[in-house]
C-alpha cells in the first residue's frame, strides 16, 4: 500500500543533513564539559550547532538554551521567569496551558488573539506580567499578531514569550522584528531529531533553571547536553534556513486539497481559512463524522492525518482551539488537521481526496 504522510505539524521526517550530523556525533567520545581534547572537540560541535540554531531566528548564540524539546522550553520560559503574572492566549499548546496558573486572553472567531482584550487585561493590573502567544496555531495554522502583542506588552512593562515551534523553517523568523523576549523552538518540527529543542532568551534576562546540576547551558539548564540531538538540530536549522523562502509553495497543494474536499462535501467547514495561515496547514470539519472515525478511515487507506494536536498521548479529544473560536461542540468534534511538508506531492493529495471521498460516500449511503 502506498502511504501518504500528511501529519507534518506533528513531526517532520528527519532531514538527511541531520541524520549525517548525528551519525558523526555518535562516534565522538567526549563530554562537552570536559577540558581534554575529546571534550573540547565535543564543545566545538555543540557551539557550532548553537550558532546554527541562533542564525535561524536572528539571535545571538549566547541566547540559545538547549532543552529536551518544545515542551520543556515552554515550561522553562513560563516558570523560569519568576515574579510575574501570566497571560496566555486561549489557543496555546497544552505545554503552555499547563505550565503555570494563568489568565486566559480570548481569541476572535477567526482564531486570532483579541488584542483589545489583551490591552485591557494588562492595564487592569499594575503587577508585572508575562504574555505568551504562539506565532502560528498548530491546529488551524492561523498566524498570530505577535509583534503587535509584544508592543502592547512592553508598553505595560510586560515581557512576551512566543512559541514559534510550528513556524520555524516555514516562515522567516527574526527575534528583533517579532519583539519577543523569549522564543521556543523544537527540532523535530523542522526535520531534526525528536527529544531536543531550545529556548531563546537574552543572556541578560533573569531565568531560573528548572533542572539544576552541573551548571550547563550557562546555568540555565543543568545536565550533560544531548550532543547528537543538538548537532542534528543545528544541521536541520541550517538546511531549513536555505529552504524557508520557498516553503510558501506548498500552499498550492494545500489549497488544491481544500478545494477538492469541499467540492465533495459542501457542508465541510474550513477553520481559519479566511485568515493568514501557515502554507501547509488545513483544519477541516465534516459535521456528523467524528474526527476519530475520519482519522482511522484515512489511516486504513494509507493516509496519515491527525485530530487536533498530536501531543496528547494518542488521545482524540475535542479541540480547545476550536472551542475558543466559538465553534459548536458537535462541529469541533468532527475536525481533522491535514498538514503538508517539503516532500508532499500531488499524488499524496490525490490519495487523501480519494480516501476522504470514499468515507463521505459511505456516510451518505448510510444516511439514505
Amino acid at each position: 500500500m502506498r502511504l501518504a504522510y500528511l501529519d507534518w505539524n506533528a513531526t517532520a521526517p528527519l532531514r538527511p543533513e541531520a541524520a549525517a550530523a548525528m551519525t558523526e556525533a555518535l562516534a565522538r567520545c567526549g563530554n562537552p564539559s570536559s577540558v581534554h581534547r575529546f571534550g573540547r572537540d565535543a564543545r566545538r560541535a555543540l557551539e557550532a550547532a548553537r550558532a546554527q540554531v541562533a542564525a535561524l531566528v536572528g539571535a545571538p548564540a549566547a541566547a540559545i538554551v538547549f532543552t529536551s524539546g518544545g515542551t520543556e522550553a515552554n515550561q522553562l520560559a513560563l516558570r523560569g521567569i519568576t515574579g510575574r503574572r501570566l497571560l496566555i492566549s486561549a489557543i496555546e499548546h497544552d505545554s503552555v496551558r499547563q505550565a503555570a496558573p494563568a489568565a486566559i486572553v480570548p481569541v476572535t472567531r477567526q482564531g486570532v488573539m483579541d488584542l483589545a482584550a489583551l490591552e485591557r487585561m494588562l492595564a487592569a493590573d499594575p503587577r508585572p506580567a508575562l504574555v505568551s502567544l504562539m506565532l502560528a496555531n498548530n491546529e488551524t495554522g492561523v498566524v498570530q499578531p505577535v509583534a503587535e502583542a509584544a508592543r502592547l506588552a512592553h508598553a505595560h512593562g510586560a515581557l512576551l514569550h512566543c512559541d514559534a515551534v510550528q513556524v520555524a523553517g516555514k516562515l522567516p523568523l527574526a527575534m528583533e522584528r517579532l519583539g519577543a523576549d523569549l522564543l521556543t523552538l523544537s527540532a523535530h518540527k523542522l526535520g531534526g531529531p525528536q527529544g531536543v529543542g531550545a529556548l531563546v532568551a537574552a543572556p541578560e534576562l533573569a531565568l531560573a533553571a528548572l533542572q539544576t546540576g552541573g551548571g550547563q547551558e550557562r546555568g540555565r539548564r543543568g545536565g550533560t547536553e544531548n550532543l547528537p540531538g543538538i548537532v542534528g538540530f543545528g544541521a536541520a536549522c541550517a538546511a531549513a534556513a536555505q529552504e524557508v523562502d520557498g516553503y510558501a509553495g506548498v500552499a498550492h497543494l494545500r489549497d488544491a486539497a481544500e478545494r477538492r474536499l469541499t467540492a465533495i462535501a459542501p457542508e465541510a467547514r474550513v477553520y481559519g481559512g479566511d485568515m493568514a495561515r501557515l502554507a501547509n496547514t488545513l483544519c477541516l470539519g465534516l459535521p456528523g463524522v467524528p474526527a476519530a472515525t475520519q482519522v482511522m478511515a484515512l489511516d486504513l487507506a494509507g493516509v496519515m492525518v491527525s485530530a487536533g494536536s498530536a501531543c496528547s498521548s494518542g488521545k482524540v479529544r475535542r479541540s480547545h482551539v476550536l472551542d475558543a473560536m466559538g465553534v459548536p461542540p458537535a462541529e469541533a468534534e468532527s475536525a481533522i488537521r491535514i498538514s503538508l511538508g517539503r516532500s508532499t506531492g500531488p499524488a499524496d493529495i490525490d490519495q487523501l481526496v480519494e480516501a476522504w471521498g470514499a468515507l463521505y460516500a459511505r456516510r451518505q449511503a448510510n444516511a439514505a
